[in-house]
């Protein structure tokens, strides 16, 4: 049973943070079309939305952030209409079970580029699920809210998970890790687009084998070993479409990354460094470097 804050709050704070895909194997496709995965997913400490949720007198929406405006221009985008998808599917389970709902103010805070690999949409989609079963006091089933959540995509369960874990299926299937180390690292994102359909389109294997045994441990030089026998099949597509992604790729390694790759279907690259201090170095070079471009340096939950 999932139940929300026990005090009557009037406002409430929920962190959406990036989904970082450390390796997604493509490994079938069901007869529906949707592709069958495998993958490793950890998500930034302090890479991340904020959602604010307010009891008002009528449901309200608003936006903030650095991409906040380029949601704006576009009836709210696809990030904002999931925050009210969420909103709306989550408020019709709860009057069905007998339960209140009152009207509620969202701002959201849109700190993370849109439609680049790291969640978007469905961590702002996770976070307002979480945050208003807080400020509405609601109390649900964890398999409602789970199955509310596949509802609105395939990697809302995971982004409500929120925690180190393995997705397999169409992301549904969790497992959540036992250990992983905090990794230091640099997301970086050249702010171009690039259409997941196409990139599903031209995956020509579609039944590549899973991803292997992770470590079960926190030793990062483990991890890293392991990281390296895995893949993400979707980013050889990516690369062919938005040539960017090799360069800013190459931009993470020549700052001192231990290890490179896409994250998702991009265009958000990740290098990992050996400690957060050469994270920070290389984020604030990279910014420098290319000031009109995507930098931020992180460290994974555990």
């Amino acid at each position: 049973m999932i139940s929300g804050s026990p005090k009557n709050e009037a406002e409430v704070v929920e962190a959406a943070p990036a989904k970082i895909n450390l390796a997604l194997h493509v490994t079938g496709q069901r007869a529906d079309g949707y592709h069958l995965l495998d993958s490793i997913v950890t998500f930034a400490e302090d890479a991340c939305d904020r959602l604010t949720f307010t009891l008002a007198e009528q449901d309200g929406f608003s936006l903030s952030g650095r991409f906040g405006a380029l949601l704006s221009s576009d009836a709210a985008g696809q990030d904002g209409n999931l925050v009210l998808k969420a909103r709306d599917t989550l408020r019709s389970a709860l009057e069905e079970q007998g339960q209140s709902a009152a009207p509620v103010a969202i701002m959201l805070q849109k700190n993370l580029p849109i439609a680049s690999g790291i969640g978007g949409g469905s961590a702002d989609a996770a976070a307002t699920l979480r945050g208003l079963m807080r400020v509405w006091n609601a109390t649900l089933p964890a398999e409602a809210l789970s199955t509310i959540a596949l509802r609105l995509g395939a990697d809302v369960p995971m982004c409500l998970a929120g925690r180190p874990l393995r997705a397999r299926g169409i992301g549904e299937d969790i497992e959540t890790l036992p250990a992983m180390p905090a990794l230091s690292m640099v997301l970086a994102n050249p702010l171009k687009g690039v259409s997941t359909p196409e990139i599903f389109r031209r995956q020509t294997q579609k039944d590549n084998p899973p991803v292997g045994t992770p470590p079960d441990g926190s030793d990062i030089g483990e991890w890293l070993a392991f990281l390296k026998t895995a893949r993400n099949d979707l980013e050889p597509p990516a690369r062919a479409i938005l040539p960017d992604i090799d360069f800013i790729s190459q931009m993470l390694v020549e700052s001192g990354a231990l290890f490179v790759r896409m994250s998702g279907s991009g265009a958000t690259c990740f290098g990992l460094y050996g400690d957060h201090a050469a994270a920070e170095t290389a984020a604030a070079k990279l910014s420098r470097e290319r000031p009109d471009w995507y930098f931020q340096e992180t460290k994974t939950t555990v």
